[in-house]
């Protein structure tokens, strides 16, 4: 998973947008300019979907786990942290609070019970009382020279006693149709530039899991591979800064279109954005 993104001052005047880039918003100016905006420039409120919450509390489960002793990490213990590890999501972000009503119980009981089922997967895949990650939810950043913050938070990462790194990120989807292969690696190379560039070190294996059908999706990484991603990342922060410079975000229908929460305000589907506030481009270092 991974929570940086472009960050906007709250004062009057231009909004100062970070020098920044996640894996997530990268994707979205990719798969649509306009949606980056939404999210990033208007910061338009996220309705909870269950999906994404599921995976968002698999997550929290996964990484709690791993803070046990390791003949402690079993299945049965993995399913008690669920309800806790759901109470305090809930707390945190309170807005989860509209997945479920008191009148829904059944319906959060099986919600539930499919994360149990994605826990079960995982453990079918590997045994963590055999593994003991380097660190887990890792928050890794690295600025190019261009001034471009690179930035993102990785799920797991493993480092053997030879030194190999392995990072590892969980999926609660299924893996991807072999055609779209790189466009699910995209994220992983991202991790893997970041670690590279800062610990001098090219990661060995870049490994998702999909939890909803037990797959792998595995690939090792080459050093022309990541100088190719840093380009490509650079090249899309420069498109960014031409849509900032310019104030144009346009729409880009898909399919993606079906699980975008903005529908009724995207002038592909027959509505009008808000008004664009002025923008200006400032270094990380510059927003506190």
């Amino acid at each position: 998973m991974d929570e940086p993104q472009l960050e906007l001052a709250d004062d009057a005047g231009p909004v100062d947008v970070r020098m920044s880039l996640s894996p997530s918003r990268a994707g979205d100016f990719q798969n649509c300019p306009l949606l980056f905006r939404f999210r990033v420039i208007d910061r338009l409120p996220q309705p909870a979907d269950p999906v994404m919450v599921r995976g968002t509390l698999v997550h929290a489960v996964l990484e709690d786990l791993f803070a046990e002793a390791a003949d402690g990490r079993t299945l049965d213990r993995a399913v008690e942290l669920l309800p806790t590890e759901w109470e305090q999501l809930r707390e945190a972000e309170p807005r989860l609070a509209e997945l479920f009503t008191a009148e829904q119980a059944a319906d959060e009981t099986a919600w539930l019970a499919s994360c149990v089922e994605l826990l079960g997967t995982y453990f079918g895949m590997e045994d963590p009382r055999y593994l003991e990650p380097a660190s887990r939810e890792e928050r890794v950043s690295y600025e190019v020279a261009s001034g471009l913050t690179l930035a993102g938070i990785v799920d797991r990462i493993d480092i053997a006693p030879d030194g190999r790194i392995r990072v590892v990120d969980y999926k609660t989807g299924r893996s991807p149709d072999p055609r779209y292969e790189d466009k699910a690696l995209f994220q992983m190379k991202f991790y893997a530039l970041v670690i590279w560039r800062t610990r001098g070190v090219i990661p060995t294996l870049l490994q998702l899991m999909y939890l909803a059908d037990g797959s792998f999706l595995t690939y090792e990484p080459q050093e022309q591979d990541l100088l190719a991603t840093e380009r490509k990342l650079i090249a899309l922060w420069d498109a960014i800064a031409q849509a900032i410079e310019q104030r144009d975000f346009p729409a880009r229908k898909s399919g993606l279109c079906r699980w975008c929460a903005h529908q009724d305000i995207c002038p592909e589907w027959g509505g009008t954005p808000p008004e664009m506030p002025l923008l200006q481009i400032v270094p990380v270092e510059a927003v506190a």
